[in-house]
């Protein structure tokens, strides 16, 4: 199975939402997570959990990886970087 990684700064526009990311990746086959540094812990969330999505906390300039898993793991991890940059 492929897997794709990816660093990035959040960079979203006020108007954008998670329900809208979250929505957005529901259309592709791989498992998309999100990864963030918080108070010295890693935290790992499925981008297609709304719930995962909100205990994230994500504000533009936190930098976090995306990981996709799956055959098509590339299509997906540019949707998200595409959405949160």
């Amino acid at each position: 199975m492929d897997q794709c990684k990816k660093k990035i700064i959040i960079h979203v526009d006020e108007t954008q939402t998670i329900t809208e990311l979250s929505g957005k990746l529901q259309q592709y086959q791989s498992d998309i997570y999100l990864q963030k540094v918080a108070r010295g812990n890693v935290l790992e969330v499925n981008v297609k959990s709304f719930l995962g999505l909100v205990t994230l906390h994500l504000e533009n300039g936190d930098t976090i990886f995306v990981r996709a898993v799956g055959d098509d793991c590339e299509q997906a991890l540019e949707a998200v970087v595409e959405f949160l940059t």
